[in-house]
């Protein structure tokens, strides 16, 4: 399923100039070399069109990118160039470009051009910094030729560029991650959640995702085929992983291990990359028995990068996997509360967490009963770490798929201790605001958390899926 991420790049230039100017070519070639190395140290494979600088080497240049099935193109404009030089390549591929708009510094050295007292030099020491002059001409051509674009201005040593552009090497990354993943989905929806029920033909449609049904017997029989020495292991992972209440009993321990190998077994089998499920099962029936004991599993599954969704929350495991492809982690969470003294939000739910954006060591604990669900068993306690975080959401309106984000912080102070996750969040909009404008939006009742403001990235991913996104704080 998975494949690697390959970039393009293309410097553009205008061939009448090389004979023109002594060493400018050379220039500028190092100058495309300097951005090839930092991309690639971003770990992204770069293909390296050269420079294109007259009409063969354009398709010459398509030819390669096409070969290499780069999903992104970054166009390095080292000096005014002619738009004709590159709508043959950004044509045939079909992909997103980039526009890099990248000086070599600041500013010219208006001195010591002006010093070398022969005009054909200091012409093409000014033409080394003439990557503005072609901006207005490509974006003219590319508009008119319905291309998907976007810009990087600045300079070579400017940190807001390297940050953009290693934005974008992330986002490609997200949108080939989503593209190559497959979710499963275990069981149905919880039902009356209207807001959950998804349209999984758009989820794959948008995302490229594989969608695949799984069944209850499957992970019934995978559970009764575990063995003792199966349960041992897993029973030392969770001593390894969480810090387990003495309270839980063994007999509980013992049953979530088996669901949890069970589970381990499905993914392995279906090469999962995410899963949501629900199911309630007829009382004392085998599948009963797993749903009610599968926490802790899915939590373990979560941490390691395999996102989990209770409640069939379809969208939401598509956010948490966003999320993880990003390193942000991303947590199943849902409006607790809202803390009006303190101006906060509390969101958490009861159900698989991802442990690995804790603070400190992360809970199971037994509880006497699910609410809202049947049966009794093990749960996750956890908060998510204080500092920056954001809120996603994938939300499904009249007019299809968008995204739904915030940015905020996980702060410290009281929570509940009752067998689920549970943190306090603080937007600068202000809880009020949050809530009104949050909700206002359309999303479902649940969202995904991780770490870090990443908002900046999620409107590069929405980009380049060509959906629309929304920031509300």
């Amino acid at each position: 399923m998975k494949k690697q991420n390959n970039v393009g790049l293309v410097a553009l230039g205008l061939d009448t100039y090389w004979k023109q100017f002594d060493g400018l070519l050379a220039r500028l070639l190092s100058y495309k070399d300097e951005i090839a190395r930092k991309i690639e140290g971003m770990q992204v494979k770069v293909i390296d069109g050269g420079m294109v600088d007259n009409y063969d080497k354009a398709i010459a240049a398509a030819t390669q990118m096409k070969e290499n099935d780069v999903s992104l193109l970054f166009v390095y404009v080292s000096t005014y160039a002619l738009s004709s030089t590159v709508l043959p390549i950004v044509k045939r591929l079909g992909i997103p470009v980039i526009i890099l708009n990248i000086q070599p510094s600041p500013a010219i050295d208006y001195g010591y051009i002006n010093g070398l007292n022969d005009r054909q030099k200091m012409t093409g020491e000014w033409l080394a910094y003439c990557q503005a002059c072609s901006i207005p001409e490509l974006s003219c051509v590319f508009n008119r030729s319905n291309i998907v674009y976007d810009i990087v201005t600045g300079y070579m040593g400017e940190e807001y560029v390297w940050q953009e552009i290693g934005e974008w090497v992330k986002a490609v990354a997200v949108v080939s991650g989503m593209e190559n993943s497959r979710m499963g989905i275990l069981g149905h929806y919880y039902c009356g959640m209207l807001d959950v029920y998804s349209d999984t033909t758009l989820q794959s449609s948008v995302f490229g995702t594989d969608i695949d049904l799984l069944e209850m017997c499957e992970l019934n029989a995978y559970r009764k085929a575990a063995t003792e020495e199966d349960v041992r292991l897993k029973l030392a992972e969770f001593d390894a992983t969480f810090q387990v209440s003495p309270a839980c009993e063994q007999s509980e321990l013992r049953r979530a291990a088996l669901t949890s190998v069970a589970l381990d077994k499905l993914v392995a089998v279906h090469k999962l990359d995410s899963m949501a499920y629900y199911y309630e099962g007829y009382q004392g029936n085998d599948y009963e028995n797993i749903v009610t004991s599968v926490i802790a599993g899915n939590t373990l599954l979560t941490g390691k990068g395999i996102p989990v969704a209770g409640e069939c929350e379809v969208k939401n495991v598509q956010a948490m996997k966003i999320m993880q492809l990003l390193g942000a982690g991303g947590s199943f969470s849902e409006f607790y509360a809202m803390d009006f003294e303190d101006d906060v939000v509390l969101l958490g739910h009861d159900g698989p967490a991802h442990y690995a954006i804790a603070e400190g060591q992360i809970g199971l604990v037994p509880l006497p009963l699910y609410h809202g669900k049947p049966g009794k068993g093990l749960s996750i306690q956890m908060r998510v770490k204080q500092g920056d975080v954001t809120l996603l959401s994938v939300c499904e309106g009249k007019d299809g798929l968008s995204l739904l984000c915030a940015e905020g912080e996980s702060v410290a102070g009281p929570i509940l201790e009752i067998g689920n996750t549970n943190s306090r969040y603080r937007f600068p909009c202000g809880a009020r605001d949050f809530i009104n404008s949050w909700s206002k939006a359309g999303p479902s009742h649940h969202c995904a958390i991780g770490i870090g403001h990443v908002a900046s990235v999620l409107k590069k991913i929405a980009f380049l899926l060509n959906i629309p996104i929304r920031q509300v704080c």
